[in-house]
């Protein structure tokens, strides 16, 4: 008996369904598409997050992080190797601090080896022209790892970098924004480990132009030995400039150390990984960002 066209569209039409509906369910029971509720501030607000299946740093809390400064270049990656400055792309007055940017890994991983619930990230982008599409960021991982984490090696699960900051406020606000893109959260704590010098610069103009509370942002400064050559023109090339232009947007000697500072072209992706920070990210203005900030 011939069987109608009509009713062979229709059985197709209902197994295409069928098979539609069966791989919902799979992804469902699998985990895929979950929505949890993760904290975004102390005062019980709850944010809708979405649970990628392999958001590595779910259920940390707390963020340290570590602003980059160089960038070594050898592939050799022996202590020696590590701590000779020749293997390393140094700036003009950066001459004698590779001891001191290795003491800033050696500092960020132990505040998150004492904090089981921290998640470490080195923050620095492909700064130097000179050193290759390398970051600063993978340099200090890299360097961590081959130094053996400093002996906290449990720490390393918890370490990653983020790989597009030019300057110190890009280090804090990508560093949150790569936080909630590897959590699902906002931190409850954050920990900055840079010079001491810059600690003004990071808790007083970074910090407040991001609206993050006081109480939950706290600085580790270690300082190079030569001081005179690395705190030369912190007011008047930073401090100064971001007391005006609280985002680095439109001042021109901030705008035009990030045109330098991405020699590659990089293309900056956030905020699509933390749309809650959009309003504060894409600020530019006089003042600081007066909106909501999800903390």
């Amino acid at each position: 008996m011939a069987v109608s066209s009509s009713f062979l569209r229709s059985k197709r039409f209902l197994i295409i369904v069928g098979l539609y509906v069966a791989g919902i369910l799979i992804i469902r029971l699998n985990g895929f598409g979950e929505f949890r509720h993760a904290d975004v501030n102390t005062t019980g607000r709850t944010l809708p997050v979405y649970r990628p299946p392999m958001m590595p740093g779910f259920g940390l809390e707390s963020l340290v992080m570590v602003a980059g400064h160089a960038i070594y270049v050898s592939g050799v990656w022996t202590r020696e190797s590590i701590y000779n400055e020749s293997n390393w792309f140094l700036e003009q007055g950066q001459a004698g601090q590779v001891s001191t940017f290795i003491e800033h890994m050696k500092t960020g991983v132990e505040a998150a080896a004492t904090d089981s619930m921290s998640l470490l990230i080195f923050s620095g982008g492909e700064t130097r022209k000179g050193a290759g599409p390398r970051s600063e960021a993978q340099t200090y991982w890299l360097v961590a790892d081959a130094l053996g984490w400093f002996g906290h090696p449990q720490v390393a699960s918890r370490a990653f970098t983020e790989e597009h900051a030019r300057d110190s406020f890009e280090n804090l606000s990508f560093s949150m924004c790569r936080f909630r893109e590897l959590t699902g959260r906002y931190p409850s704590n954050t920990t900055i480990v840079s010079f001491k010098f810059k600690k003004r610069r990071f808790l007083e103009l970074h910090a407040e132009a991001l609206s993050l509370p006081k109480s939950t942002v706290h600085y580790l400064g270690v300082d190079p030995p030569i001081m005179v050559e690395a705190t030369s023109g912190e007011l008047s090339s930073a401090a100064v400039p971001f007391e005006q232009d609280p985002n680095g947007c439109q001042h021109t000697i901030l705008t035009s150390k990030r045109a330098k500072r991405n020699p590659f072209a990089r293309t900056i992706p956030y905020p699509a990984g933390c749309p809650e920070m959009s309003g504060v990210l894409l600020h530019c203005g006089n003042s600081k960002f007066s909106g909501q900030v999800p903390w």
